[in-house]
């Protein structure tokens, strides 16, 4: 006699029984995927330990665990970690694609100089590998009132061309003034002298990055790092406490995006002046 009821209903696996599957989708770069939980949609920018990193179109950064609870079109779906196929040609921090396999190549002549460690670093950890792939070395120039003795001393030409980062390069600044006078010496063809706006490199990092609404202003008269160490409530008495504070915010900074336009672009047109080749 057929059973016209079927299997036991409450047999285990009866919640399930029925069920559309969620499909599983790769957290490639750049997806666009919304939060059921709470309606936050944004693109995946990074996916590591178990978490994936949302960014909105505000610029806003979120981490979610991987898994289940996300929509894409308001289908939902399973985020899984993508194979290293499915992400496409690597980037390095700086947005180039990654030369897989390249060892660095013999430096060349020219050179990118810049006017503090802190300003080095961060050029190092986010141009690093393409510095290596192109052969360019930075050197750290204790300020750019130092600059003409260097020139003097190792002058530049075609072959050996410098480009020069420096710290609040703004129009009436003694920064300012010595780009000038470099620009209209017997040198200036074979130099280039760019800068930020900023006081100091620290506020190269956007204020998103450290999870602030802005940097804050220092009055006229109080070192400036000092001054930041105090309005964010960090020790601020030594040498050692500033160094703190800023590989403290050079943790911060993954990627270009964690750093301000007006640095990124300056830093490239070095990059391209001291690599141009020579005809």
């Amino acid at each position: 006699m057929d059973d016209r009821y079927g299997a036991d209903v409450l047999a285990a696996g009866w919640r399930e029984r029925g069920a559309k599957p969620v499909p599983q989708v790769a957290a490639e770069l750049d997806l666009v995927v919304e939060v059921a939980a709470d309606g936050f949609c944004g693109a995946v920018t990074k996916v590591q330990g178990g978490t994936v990193e949302l960014e909105d179109r505000l610029g806003r950064r979120r981490l979610f665990p991987l898994g289940g609870g996300f929509l894409i079109d308001g289908a939902p779906v399973r985020l899984a970690v993508p194979s290293a196929s499915a992400q496409g040609p690597r980037r390095t921090a700086s947005g180039s694609f990654a030369v897989a396999d390249q060892r660095a190549r013999t430096a060349l002549p020219s050179r990118i100089l810049v006017e503090g460690r802190h300003d080095a670093e961060l050029v190092e950890k986010v141009w690093g590998a393409d510095l290596r792939v192109e052969g360019v070395v930075v050197e750290y120039l204790q300020g750019v009132d130092l600059l003409d003795e260097l020139l003097a001393a190792e002058p530049p030409s075609a072959r050996r061309r410098y480009g020069v980062l420096v710290d609040h390069l703004v129009p009436g600044s003694k920064e300012s003034r010595i780009a000038d006078a470099v620009a209209r010496g017997p040198h200036g063809r074979h130099v280039r002298i760019v800068g930020h706006p900023f006081v100091d490199v620290w506020q190269c990092v956007t204020p998103r990055a450290l999870g602030i609404a802005a940097w804050p202003e220092i009055p006229r008269g109080v070192d400036w790092k000092t001054g930041i160490c105090r309005a964010f409530g960090w020790p601020h008495d030594t040498q050692a406490d500033t160094a703190r504070a800023w590989q403290h915010i050079l943790s911060k900074v993954t990627t270009y995006r964690d750093l301000e336009p007006a640095l990124l672009g300056r830093v490239e047109e070095l990059i391209d002046f001291v690599t141009e080749p020579v005809v």
